[in-house]
């Protein structure tokens, strides 16, 4: 029961413990309002990682870290295990599967999901990277494949057995490419010693001219010319038109036989329903002002990736990027305090502190200001922020010991198939779930 009525302080209510939700909550630490979380999971993802969980090089858990042990000791700070079904603007409530929740501010950080654009043939056969339970499903059948393909008899079905589609040259396409290439490269014959790594094909797919057309020329050049050398194969400026589980089609007339294409093209916002269509812009993410406020609204925000505040710099909005979210959490903590003590708000502004991706060992991309980055250096650089950024000093320990363990071997110890993943329903066996 909520029994947020008798309450003396104004209660903000965020809806997402990602890097939005749980940077706003920290910033609202010792302030007079009550804090209140709602997530349908308890904890937090550290979703830049994701590709390395789906690729085996490290655990699952080590990039999830208890949203409760995250606020442990912050008095002001409540978490409740739920999913939100609607936002009741009206009443100043939002509807849950644990009942109705009453808010004075309210704040949706619920982050983003994958974009099919409305092909719903795709959206079945494709694997999508969006979360925790989706990156062991890639693991799982990515593992299940290659077991298949060392007793498949028939040559055509083995070959499509070992051709991996990667769809979408942002950085998350690139990263999941070269991890793939870097299986193919060092691992496969070891642990496949009947397989031939010329035998495992790997295909990059992206609709713009160049990979990572949000970077610098500089670093769109180095890994591309990078993910080449590795053997993977790029196709850009075309578009995916159809997937049906055995073929996939490109708009230029090529045709793929393959069992396994992992989608990265695109997000789409995620929100609760109750926003009027007014509110939402392009990309189904929630139209902010200058303070992430949603249009036509005095008490409800949005910020992160479902967030777009519209400025000239950024006319699609913020980049759905760590960085953006972290800062229009942070800010927010201040305006709403502003707003609690009837002061002036302040105006976001972002600060870019560059961007970064890896294409594998020893190689990767970094656009700091003005500098441009690649191999070593960049790679350092890219393993660092990373590594800093994870919650909780266990995971930086697990993270930083399976990544020595890799350069050191070239091989990880995480490719286990513990859920199978089960080819018909597309979804984990219920039975290893």
């Amino acid at each position: 029961m909520d029994d947020h009525k008798t309450a003396k302080r104004p209660r903000v209510v965020i809806i997402g413990g990602g890097f939005a939700g749980i940077n706003l909550a920290k910033k609202l630490k010792d302030k007079p309002v009550d804090v209140l979380l709602l997530d349908k999971h308890n904890y937090h993802t550290f979703q830049p990682l994701l590709y390395q969980v789906a690729m085996g090089y490290i655990e699952a858990d080590s990039i999830a870290f208890p949203l409760r042990r995250i606020f442990a000791g912050q008095k002001n700070f409540a978490f409740n295990l739920a999913e939100v079904k609607k936002i009741n603007s009206e009443k100043n409530t939002v509807t849950t599967n644990i009942g109705e929740i009453a808010y004075d501010y309210l704040v949706i950080a619920t982050g983003a999901d994958t974009n099919f654009f409305g092909n719903k043939q795709i959206e079945h056969f494709a694997m999508p990277m969006k979360n925790v339970g989706e990156a062991l499903n890639i693991r799982s059948y990515m593992l299940q494949n290659l077991e298949k393909a060392v007793i498949e008899a028939d040559p055509v079905e083995c070959e499509a057995l070992l051709t991996f589609v990667v769809v979408g040259g942002g950085p998350t396409g690139v990263e999941l490419s070269g991890a793939l290439a870097e299986i193919r490269n060092h691992i496969l014959t070891d642990d496949y010693p009947s397989l031939n790594k010329e035998d495992m094909k790997i295909y990059l797919v992206e609709g713009k001219p160049v990979v990572l057309g949000a970077m610098s020329s500089q670093a769109s050049e180095s890994a591309r010319n990078e993910l080449l050398r590795m053997g993977v194969t790029i196709y850009n400026s075309v578009h995916v038109t159809e997937y049906d589980g055995n073929e996939i089609k490109i708009n230029d007339g090529k045709v793929i036989k393959t069992r396994n294409v992992f989608w990265a093209a695109g997000v789409t916002g995620l929100f609760p329903e109750g926003l009027p269509a007014d509110a939402i812009v392009r990309g189904n993410r929630i139209k902010t002002d200058e303070i992430n406020r949603v249009a036509g609204y005095k008490n409800i925000f949005a910020i992160g990736d479902v967030s777009a505040m519209i400025t000239d710099t950024y006319p699609n909005g913020l980049p759905g990027m760590a960085q953006p979210a972290i800062q229009t959490g942070q800010h927010l903590a201040k305006n709403i305090l502003h707003l609690v003590n009837n002061e002036p708000t302040e105006p976001f502004k972002y600060f870019d502190k560059g961007s970064l991706a890896t294409i594998g060992q020893n190689q990767a991309v970094a656009d700091i200001g003005k500098l441009h980055f690649h191999g070593f250096i960049a790679w350092l650089l890219w393993m660092f922020v990373h590594l800093m950024s994870l919650v909780g000093f266990t995971n930086k320990l697990s993270v930083l010991a399976n990544w020595m363990l890799k350069y050191l071997t070239h091989n990880t110890d995480d490719r286990l198939i513990v859920r199978f993943f089960d080819t018909k329903t597309r979804m984990a066996d219920p039975e290893t779930r």
